[in-house]
């Protein structure tokens, strides 16, 4: 369950880099949680065909995290945003930066 939110968050900040068929694959499989089987029939590819799409999403989605870090900086954001620490902000600010 943990994957599908991290994936969703991921999918949030990166989908803009993905081709229009990776879009409609992982939304279907993951937001609206169809199986392989019915993406299958729906698009008349083979369920293979399917899973390897789905696996290239999130295989993506993990290499620009990788890379631009943007889901880190984004939660390192929000805890400080709880925080009423001028000194630990300070400190989550230079290591974003």
């Amino acid at each position: 369950m943990e994957d599908f939110v991290y994936y969703g968050e991921l999918y949030d900040l990166y989908q803009g880099l993905l081709t229009e068929k990776q879009k409609l694959y992982f939304e279907n499989y993951y937001f609206d949680n169809l199986s392989l089987g019915e993406m299958s029939q729906n698009y008349s590819v083979s369920r293979n065909a399917i899973f390897r799409q789905i696996h290239i999403v999130v295989s993506k989605l993990q290499e620009y995290e990788d890379i631009l870090h943007l889901y880190y900086k984004k939660k390192k954001l929000e805890q400080m945003l709880n925080c009423s620490s001028i000194d630990y902000i300070k400190k989550q600010i230079q290591d974003i930066l």
